[in-house]
């Protein structure tokens, strides 16, 4: 009997994710070695070995095929395109890009697979902690941070492929099989109680280094926006609240906009950041063959093609793959009547120009694959220098960080809950309003129509989009009347989700989503 993906994670050992976590703070305890689920858990740093293994499937972009939440989300929007050196170079990044091509077996099996391993860790750790000798406070951290990685798995779960299984306990491989999927509710309904269980067992704020670990902001801010997605306006603008404090000053938290935008994408753990997914550039990965990598593969892959730099002022970056070049859209969104968006340099660099000018070079993709190269590139994860690995293959090791969630970001999802519930409409003015002012933009009616647009511009390419134009029934509007006559093939009532992996659906009770 084949065994799919959840019944694999059902195996999980306690040492595979500790070898691949990654950073120099508490995501780097020495490697323990392989033992059993049944003998382990029993002494607190045992304990605290399982937390580590249920953080570290959020910081995995590679296991088998690529899962860079944010390349994949950014290939299906019209922020950018899939690139790479032709539509058969990664075939789920363009499935993503044109979604006529999205099948079970031609999409990111990897985001299902990552993301359960990621609840079923989470759940491995609850069952066991009661008897791994903790005490009161540390057990109720412990607690509290796995099942906010609990509801965190399943947020991007329910995001991506609608209906799921709700697994929240341990269970035997006949129990798996047995398994069907969840109605969309029921999931929703489980991430809000582990997120409100969650919150007064996690610190206000945690040390420098354990940078990466749950706090009460970021299970807040979490919570915030899966009430927003679940919409639920009202509880959504009170949890955001919460985390936003007042509009431009410091919350309770300590969350306050950066001065200069840039700094954002460069300092890691900065005031703004929220929750920070880490990346190693030291895990010395480098086999393609197999294993799972914890470096920030996004980063190669949205560097131009066979780069090289010449002279300044060209980006001194390290060569990539092409993938996600800025679409046309994007670039006119940023630059009205040749006036340019503040947040332009540090979202987009115009590659194409710069080695025009003999700045540098690269190799463009051909459009004649199948979708246009802009000549545009994603500024965000570029694989700078710095970032670069220092051991394995060192393309395959970048350092750079996702911040999933940051507090621009919160504070226009409490601007949007505040005018779909009919809310505080000078509060929503003051939120819109500070965003704009961090980059010395000035103030504009607080409209869905601004909130939108802000959105674009503030948070480009960072993830959210597609989710955004899914959850506000702008996706075919947008998505299939792009620039220059180019079409994503987004189907209403199919494409809002992906399909279910292939190899997922043998010898279990799953059903395939609708239309695939």
């Amino acid at each position: 009997m084949k065994r799919n993906k959840i019944v694999n994670s059902f195996l999980l050992l306690t040492g595979m994710f500790m070898m691949a976590s990654c950073s120099k703070s508490f995501l780097s305890p020495k490697p323990i070695g392989e033992s059993l689920e049944s003998n382990y858990y029993s002494t607190p740093a045992e304990a605290y070995a399982g937390l580590v293994a249920a953080y570290a499937p959020s910081q995995v972009t590679y296991t088998g095929s690529y899962c860079s939440q944010e390349g994949l989300a950014n290939a299906a929007s019209d922020e950018c395109y899939s690139g790479g050196a032709s539509t058969n170079d990664q075939v789920t990044w363009t499935a993503m890009n044109d979604m006529d091509l999205l099948t079970p077996a031609q999409m990111p099996s990897a985001l299902w697979t990552v993301n359960f391993q990621g609840v079923e860790a989470s759940n491995l750790i609850l069952s066991k902690l009661d008897g791994a000798g903790l005490d009161d406070a540390t057990l109720k951290r412990y607690t509290g941070e796995a099942k906010f990685l609990r509801a965190y798995y399943y947020f991007h779960l329910v995001r991506w492929f609608g209906h799921v299984p709700l697994i929240t306990s341990q269970m035997t491989l006949d129990e798996i099989y047995a398994t069907g999927q969840s109605s969309k509710d029921s999931v929703y309904a489980q991430i809000e109680k582990d997120l409100s269980e969650a919150i007064p067992d996690l610190p206000a704020k945690v040390p420098a280094s354990e940078n990466g670990r749950a706090t009460q902001g970021a299970a807040t801010a979490l919570l915030g926006k899966v009430y927003l997605y679940d919409k639920k306006y009202t509880q959504a603008a009170t949890e955001l609240a919460k985390v936003n404090g007042t509009p431009g000053g410091t919350s309770q938290y300590g969350y306050h906009l950066l001065d200069n935008y840039g700094d954002i994408f460069t300092q890691k753990f900065n005031a703004e950041s929220i929750f920070e997914i880490q990346h190693t550039q030291t895990q010395n990965y480098g086999d393609w063959s197999g294993g799972t990598a914890t470096g920030n593969m996004y980063a190669v892959m949205c560097g131009p093609r066979n780069y090289t730099f010449k002279s300044a002022p060209a980006p001194t970056i390290v060569t990539g793959w092409g993938f996600t070049p800025i679409s046309y859209d994007l670039y006119d969104a940023m630059v009205k009547n040749g006036k340019y968006d503040p947040r332009y340099p540090y979202t987009i660099y115009n590659i194409d120009s710069m080695a025009n000018a003999g700045l540098c070079a690269y190799s463009a993709t051909d459009f004649s694959v199948g979708f246009p190269y802009s000549g545009y590139n994603v500024a965000k994860f570029a694989p700078l220098q710095e970032w670069k690995g220092t051991g394995g293959d060192p393309y395959l090791n970048y350092g750079v960080d996702y911040i999933e969630i940051r507090l621009a970001d919160t504070y226009l999802m409490e601007a949007e809950a505040l005018v779909q519930g009919s809310g505080d409409k000078s509060r929503a003015q003051a939120l819109l309003d500070a965003v704009r002012k961090r980059v010395g933009l000035g103030s504009v009616p607080v409209t869905m129509d601004a909130i939108k647009n802000e959105r674009q511009l503030e948070l480009a390419t960072e993830g959210h989009r597609f989710f955004d134009l899914v959850r506000w029934g702008d996706a075919d509007k947008v998505l299939n009347h792009m620039e220059k006559g180019y079409s994503k093939n987004f189907k209403v009532g199919k494409n809002e989700i992906l399909p279910i992996p292939l190899n997922e659906l043998t010898n279990t009770k799953l059903i395939q989503n609708p239309g695939y």
